[in-house]
C-alpha cells in the first residue's frame, strides 16, 4: 500500500485542504464509511461534516481534523504530523497584532472625591454650629420676623 499524503504547512491552507482530499481518496472510503470508521474509533464525524470540510479551502477545526484522520486510518504519528501542520498554518494565518503604543496616562484629580469631601466639610460645619448654639444671621432674621406682631 502506498504511504498516505503528507501535509506541507508552508504551502498554505488551500494546499493543506487539497492534501486532505488526497488523503480521503487514499483511504478509499466513502463519506458514510468515514462516519462509521470514526464511530468505531470513538470519534464523531458526521458524513455531512466531512463532505463540507473537503469542499472548502479553509482549515477545519482541530477536533474534526483528528476524527477525519483517524477515520482515514492514519496512525498516531501521522495524525500528530497533520495536527502540527494545521497548528502551524493557524499561527501563520493569524499573527498576533502588535499593539499600538499607548499615550501616557495623565492622572486626573478625582473631582467627585473633592466634591464629596467639600460637601461633608460643609455639612459637619453646619452640624457643629447647630450643636454649639451658634445662630446664623438668616436664622436671627427669621426669628425676629416671627416675633414681630
Amino acid at each position: 500500500m502506498t504511504p498516505p499524503p503528507v501535509p506541507t504547512p508552508t504551502a498554505g491552507e488551500a494546499a493543506f485542504m487539497a492534501e486532505l482530499r488526497r488523503l480521503k481518496a487514499w483511504s478509499g472510503l466513502s463519506y458514510r464509511e468515514l462516519e462509521r470508521a470514526a464511530d468505531a474509533e470513538g470519534e464523531v464525524l458526521p458524513y455531512s461534516t466531512a463532505a463540507t470540510m473537503l469542499r472548502r479551502d479553509r482549515l477545519p477545526r482541530e477536533a474534526v481534523l483528528v476524527a477525519f484522520l483517524i477515520a482515514c486510518g492514519l496512525d498516531a504519528e501521522d495524525t500528530r504530523q497533520w495536527v502540527a501542520a494545521r497548528r502551524e498554518l493557524v499561527m501563520g494565518a493569524r499573527p498576533f497584532p502588535t499593539p499600538a503604543p499607548q499615550p501616557p496616562v495623565r492622572r486626573r484629580r478625582p473631582r467627585l472625591l473633592l466634591a464629596v469631601a467639600a460637601t461633608a466639610v460643609a455639612f459637619l460645619a453646619g452640624v457643629s454650629a447647630a450643636a454649639s448654639g451658634t445662630v446664623t444671621v438668616q436664622e436671627e432674621q427669621t426669628v425676629e420676623h416671627i416675633r414681630q406682631p
